[in-house]
């Protein structure tokens, strides 16, 4: 019997960490992927905090950017209900599109809508 509640307090603690580890994903979350070197060219999240907003850095998220296949810095992931929306990547530039705000905010409207 101690057995079995050895099992069943793991198994349930490691449902809490997994669900846990990709809550920056919950609802409409826009997540800016960075590092020290881009600091200047990330963009203002400041528009989009009526929704959740992460900014990580390599330096401090390896894991993260390795599980969510980042290959530019910095990038931009729109996230709804853990699915990912859209992408907005630097490229070799290290700069963000110039309409970058403007492709997520277009995103998060449709989202928006499509709950009417």
């Amino acid at each position: 019997m101690k057995v079995l509640g050895i099992i069943l307090t793991l198994c349930f603690s490691f449902t809490a960490i997994s669900g846990n580890a990709q809550s920056f994903k919950d609802h409409i979350s826009i997540v800016q992927y960075s590092a020290p070197f881009t600091k200047g060219a990330e963009i203002s999240l400041k528009p989009f905090k009526a929704h959740q907003i992460y900014t990580f850095c390599i330096t401090e998220k390896k894991e993260i950017f390795e599980n969510e296949n980042i290959k530019y810095l910095p990038t931009l992931v729109l996230y709804h209900n853990g699915e990912e929306v859209v992408r907005v990547e630097s490229g070799i530039t290290l700069k963000l599109p110039e309409n970058s705000a403007v492709i997520i905010q277009n995103h998060i409207d449709k989202i928006v809508e499509s709950k009417f």
